[in-house]
């Protein structure tokens, strides 16, 4: 690999696993290079609870990708997950006379909007422009140039744990990588899965994790909405161990084996066995029994995912439908469940964009961090930009 081969580098740092993706970047567009993944035990509900841990199994992940990828990247953009939530904000800029905007006067104009009131341990993590209102008049998307007095800028404010986000960047510098920047996970994974005209009709990123679910509401192209939910893939499983009497292991297998997310199939007149305890023989349960277990669940993360839509008055705009993505998403039936509750179309988000993209990546697990890749992509393709703190480069990402 030559020296002036530019890398871009996305690290997905998932509750179960650790997955890195190393992509060349050529004229504008990206190739893969490589792809590492590692087992991580450092997350206790979503919270970073041994950063040693995480450090090891970036460590991992990065050396697996180094040698397929054969380059040694130097930064990466990474993945942020856990207590994430979202506001809106407007702020507004008076020039005092009558002039052309100019592209500081935006970005200026977002930085006003941005000064939002936080609590002691939050820190804002993106900063995504929606549009512009000028002298009164809404619905501006690049005013640049435009005649006006007054420039209001209406922007989403994505925030974070202070003390969670610190851990991250430490234990990715402890595996001596640097972090170009910080992306709320579902924001790379629509980067990653829906083209910008489908954001612009309306559309939900929904990333099921291991610990949580995230979700991003796009409409006009612009981030309306991101919050994080504390239900993932990891309560299926409890559920289960806990109703059917099977350790955790077991319970995990027969979820990816025999379950699915709703009732009603033929399946459900089947029998499955059901591991017992060393000195006790096999038993049997009827697959309804298991799937009704994983259907209550399933219920319960969509109807807190449409009352997050509901909070934008999205429940009737979302033409794209939802997009579902992360490692709680395989689970048979997901989308129907969505399509139940959500009342519109879903479907699983898989990555695009990138050339020569491998067959044994293309499912939903991988699509956050291919979209890391390609945020890192973009920000080295934008470097002439005056960067803001706080992730200002979302007027650069749009």
């Amino acid at each position: 690999m030559g020296n002036k081969t530019k890398l871009a580098v996305g690290l997905d740092l998932g509750s179960t696993s650790t997955r890195v993706v190393i992509c060349a970047l050529e004229d504008e567009s990206l190739r893969f290079l490589g792809y590492g993944e590692g087992p991580v035990h450092a997350w206790n509900r979503s919270r970073l609870a041994d950063q040693g841990a995480l450090t090891q199994s970036i460590r991992f992940a990065l050396h697996e990708a180094e040698l397929r990828a054969q380059a040694s990247p130097e930064s990466a953009v990474i993945g942020i997950g856990g207590c994430v939530s979202g506001v809106n904000s407007r702020g507004v800029y008076e020039f005092g006379r009558r002039r052309e905007i100019e592209a500081d006067d935006l970005r200026y104009a977002v930085e006003l909007a941005a000064r939002v009131r936080l609590e002691e341990d939050r820190q804002v993590l993106q900063i995504c422009p929606q549009d512009f209102t000028l002298d009164g008049r809404a619905g501006y998307r690049n005013p640049k140039g435009i005649l006006c007095a007054r420039l209001e800028a209406n922007v989403h404010v994505v925030t974070v744990s202070m003390q969670d986000h610190e851990g991250l960047v430490s234990a990715v510098h402890q595996a001596h990588l640097a972090v170009d920047e910080s992306v709320f996970e579902p924001i790379a994974a629509a980067y990653a899965a829906i083209l910008p005209e489908d954001r612009a009709r309306g559309v939900a990123l929904i990333d099921i994790g291991a610990q949580s679910t995230h979700l991003a509401v796009y409409d006009g192209d612009a981030l309306l909405h991101a919050t994080s939910i504390p239900v993932g893939a990891d309560h299926f499983t409890r559920d289960v161990s806990w109703l059917l009497k099977v350790n955790y292991e077991d319970a995990e297998n027969l979820k990816r084996e025999y379950g699915c997310a709703v009732t009603g199939t033929g399946s459900d007149n089947s029998l499955v066995e059901i591991p017992s305890a060393e000195g006790r023989g096999m038993r049997e349960a009827p697959r309804r029994q298991l799937n009704e277990i994983l259907e209550a669940r399933a219920e319960e993360i969509f109807e807190r995912i449409y009352a997050e839509i509901l909070r934008v008055g999205m429940e009737q705009s979302l033409l794209e439908g939802a997009v579902l993505t992360g490692g709680g998403s395989m689970l048979t039936g997901m989308c129907d469940m969505a399509e139940r509750i959500l009342n519109c179309q879903a479907r699983n988000g898989l990555a695009a964009g990138i050339d020569a993209w491998p067959k044994d990546l293309d499912n939903a697990v991988w699509t956050t961090a291919a979209g890391l890749a390609m945020y890192s992509g973009r920000l080295k393709m934008k470097r002439d930009w005056k960067r803001a703190p706080s992730g200002l480069a979302g007027i650069a990402l749009r």
